[in-house]
């Protein structure tokens, strides 16, 4: 007869299956509990804002939404070339879990609809949003973030804009595949890489012919990497008489018939497994032209800007998400005869990820609020936009890896099983580096800006300029940047475009954060006084005020989050 646990202990005999010194869920917590975050909201002009980011982020902290994001990603979406009958369908099948999270991110106005609002502070309200919903999962933040960027490509061509911005700035979820018109929410998606080319869109070899109708074409090529195929509309790029063009392509054409959009197969990712990225090809495929003929690279830039944008404001979600779970653990685990959190040495780290964390954090939401002053005219902040963007994308994505590795070994052998999460957002870093370019694309684009658009070097160190004097380390960076420019050159570019990324952040801190926070930053991030991995911060960097600043509780309380 098998005795219980009780009736072991009992008898001084051992109760192996007894739980101890695990840390509780997480859940429920909530997401926009991040100081850094909240001063960013108010700073950028979107304060008004705020009650509806506390309960986006006590949502995204539920139980619920964090179930939906692991169920969204072990249950991956499946490709259906056809029906029971034969006939070509191409669609693609996703868990309920997605279409939760799809319905929650689009109500919620993270995808296109800041382009129907007039309120200054529109756009970076739904960068914060991303920020606090990125606590779920990151796969469905790809068709938000492409239905949001595709809608500046495609008011250059009004007649198309015109027909489409009303759904594709609405926030209702309409997954069904139909006539664009007829639905009541679209969503759009992108096919610019082809397998010969990659980021080299203008060797791309999918053909555009003109038809009898003025504006439209037939397609034929095979796209190499084309998220999400179950939208209702795609931006693509092609060769047209007059060289590469964009066009708008439909899923379901005006009469009702499917326009031809076959789906060879989905990729296998690393990561972002929840999210479908395929393979089409075009064969007689009906496309309105967006923007004049052999000016597609022009037309799409400004959506580049906006995907460039998400896959910063994606990266400092992460690192958010990643630091909060690092933390939980950490306050509630203990090892030698002491918690985690109380340990000097792991206190170091969480300190050093949280200084990572807040100048990640504090650096979208600038960037967010020149996106937004930028659209509604001011030009200084499209100089700032144009070259500060790239930048941020380098580095912040850069350093998304390397920051969830880290607080996935906060956690242990805990942190390296599926069931903690913390290997799916490990898997998920390094996608936002190489989307929308990858280091190098951006470190090029970079040195573009300052060869050809003067201005916008000018914007970057006049943003720099607004710290001068408050920290001799972050002067004497901002002077070996100028210096440095003069060398600018593709060997060089990757360690320009860093250090104009770190006196930007430091700048940032010593504008906005506590003296202390910035105080680290830039010892350790300009000054030299750090190691080669996270937690080496030297003795003076003020450990406990950064991580109280950073965690709720102070990394010390007792309850969840």
């Amino acid at each position: 007869m098998v005795s219980t646990p009780d009736e072991q202990r009992e008898h001084g005999g051992p109760a192996t299956h007894d739980v101890t010194n695990q840390a509780p869920p997480l859940t429920p917590y909530d997401a926009s509990d991040d100081t850094a975050l909240l001063e960013g909201l108010r700073r950028e002009g979107a304060g008004w804002a705020e009650e509806d980011l506390r309960r986006l982020g006590r949502q995204a902290g539920s139980a619920q939404a964090q179930e939906w994001a692991d169920l969204a990603n072990r249950h991956e979406p499946e490709l259906r070339t056809h029906d029971r009958y034969g006939n070509r369908v191409d669609e693609v099948d996703f868990h309920p879990s997605w279409h939760h999270l799809m319905r929650t991110a689009i109500a919620e106005g993270l995808a296109a609809s800041p382009w129907a609002d007039d309120r200054p502070g529109a756009h970076v309200v739904r960068t914060a949003g991303g920020l606090v919903w990125g606590h779920t999962e990151a796969g469905h933040g790809c068709p938000t973030s492409m239905t949001y960027a595709a809608v500046p490509a495609l008011r250059r061509q009004p007649e198309l804009a015109n027909l489409y911005e009303p759904l594709l700035t609405s926030r209702e979820y309409d997954p069904a595949l139909r006539e664009p018109t007829q639905k009541r929410g679209l969503l759009a998606g992108m096919g610019m890489t082809e397998k010969q080319g990659g980021s080299d869109v203008r060797t791309n070899t999918t053909t555009a012919t003109p038809t009898a109708e003025p504006g439209v074409y037939t397609l034929r090529g095979h796209k190499w990497f084309t998220s999400a195929p179950m939208c209702d509309v795609f931006l693509v790029l092609a060769q047209a008489p007059g060289g590469l063009s964009c066009f708008l392509v439909p899923r379901v054409l005006p009469d009702g018939t499917r326009n031809p959009f076959r789906i060879q197969r989905l990729k296998d990712k690393l990561g972002n497994r929840s999210n479908a990225s395929s393979e089409p090809e075009f064969d007689g495929t009906v496309a309105w032209l967006v923007g004049p003929e052999g000016q597609g690279v022009k037309t799409i830039i400004e959506m580049v800007n906006c995907t460039r944008l998400d896959c910063v404001m994606m990266s400092a979600a992460l690192m958010r998400k990643s630091l909060v779970e690092a933390g939980h653990h950490a306050r509630h685990r203990s090892a030698f005869g002491a918690r985690l959190v109380d340990q000097p040495l792991m206190r170091n780290v969480l300190a050093d990820l949280a200084l990572e964390s807040e100048a990640a954090t504090t650096l979208t939401l600038r960037l967010a609020g020149a996106a937004d002053r930028a659209i509604r005219g001011d030009e200084g902040e499209m100089a700032f936009r144009r070259i500060a963007t790239a930048v941020g994308k380098y580095w912040v994505t850069k350093r998304g890896p390397a920051f969830t590795a880290e607080a996935l070994e906060c956690l242990g052998g805990n942190g390296y099983v599926e069931e903690s999460g913390m290997p799916r957002h490990y898997r998920e870093a390094p996608l936002l580096s190489i989307w929308e370019g990858s280091g190098n694309v951006n470190a090029l684009d970079v040195l573009r800006a300052l060869s050809r658009e003067p201005g916008t070097a000018e914007a970057l160190f006049g943003e720099l300029a607004l710290a001068r004097g408050a920290d001799a380390r972050l002067d004497a960076a901002v002077t070996r940047l100028k210096d440095g420019l003069s060398e600018a050159s593709q060997t060089t570019a990757r360690r320009l475009v860093e250090r104009m990324a770190l006196t930007l952040q430091a700048s940032l801190l010593v504008r906005h954060a506590p003296p202390t926070v910035a105080d680290a930053f830039c010892a350790t991030r300009l000054g030299g006084d750090w190691g080669h991995a996270f937690g080496t911060l030297p003795q003076t960097a003020g450990l406990d005020t950064i991580v109280e600043r950073a965690l709720p509780d102070g990394g010390r309380g007792t309850g969840a989050g």
